[in-house]
């Protein structure tokens, strides 16, 4: 893992930016297209600012969708289906856009998704960290083994009180008990993850991400054993490490 660090949530942003549009268009250029993992959440906010704003052919990207809360109304603010297409969707002129619907028959819906999903290829997984250190919705203990590309999963009360801090929600009992969840199986099928993780609220999540051992009790330390996934962090999200002569500590 190749971990960035950098003065401000912005300047980690737009890095962040820079290297997923280069994947996207060394992509394009060898096969003509190429598929895009996109995070949600306040973290992802400049990422997603900068990405817009790159020199990208849109029309030969589909974009694909981490995760989605079970039975949430599309028009509530915390959907993440509504925070893409208001930040990014509606900004650039995608080939395709690819949704976890979490409304209506949800396991007919993560049956068609598994179906589109084999022997799909994602050039590039935007992968946020969360305060629990869940990758997508996998909380503590994540499940390792599945080889599904999404499942129904059950949110721990740290997953829903992030949520509620980052002002999603009101409170803790109006978030959602489930959601639908690329699995982490799949998500380490992405040739290239990309990690945005800023602020301090993130510090502790980042620490145990690279010290603890891999265990699904810290989900996102399973990112170290993708052969190419570099970690963005600001001095915020980073000042719980330390790196000396290459080496975290």
């Amino acid at each position: 893992m190749e971990i960035k660090i950098f003065d401000t949530p912005m300047l980690l942003g737009q890095a962040a930016a820079k290297e997923i549009a280069e994947v996207l268009n060394k992509n394009i250029a060898e096969k003509g297209e190429a598929n895009l993992l996109l995070s949600t959440g306040k973290s992802q906010f400049y990422t997603i600012e900068a990405l817009i704003k790159g020199d990208v052919d849109w029309a030969k990207v589909t974009m694909f969708h981490l995760d989605e809360y079970v039975n949430l109304p599309k028009t509530h603010p915390a959907s993440f289906i509504k925070y893409l297409e208001e930040r990014f969707v509606s900004k650039v002129p995608l080939g395709n856009a690819v949704f976890v619907q979490g409304e209506g028959d949800v396991q007919e819906n993560i049956a068609k998704l598994n179906e589109l999903m084999l022997g799909k290829t994602i050039d590039i997984g935007v992968i946020g960290i969360g305060e629990n250190a869940h990758i997508a919705f996998n909380d503590p203990p994540a499940d390792f083994d599945c080889d599904d590309a999404y499942k129904i999963v059950n949110l721990d009360d740290k997953c829903k009180m992030q949520q509620v801090g980052e002002g999603w929600f009101a409170t803790i009992d109006d978030v959602p008990k489930q959601a639908i969840s690329m699995t982490v199986k799949q998500i380490m099928r992405c040739t290239k993850i990309v990690s945005p993780v800023p602020y301090a609220v993130k510090a502790e999540a980042v620490r145990n991400t690279l010290l603890e051992e891999i265990s699904p009790m810290v989900p996102a330390t399973k990112l170290r054993e993708h052969p190419d996934c570099t970690l963005y962090l600001d001095k915020d999200s980073a000042s719980k490490i330390d790196i000396v002569d290459g080496k975290v500590i």
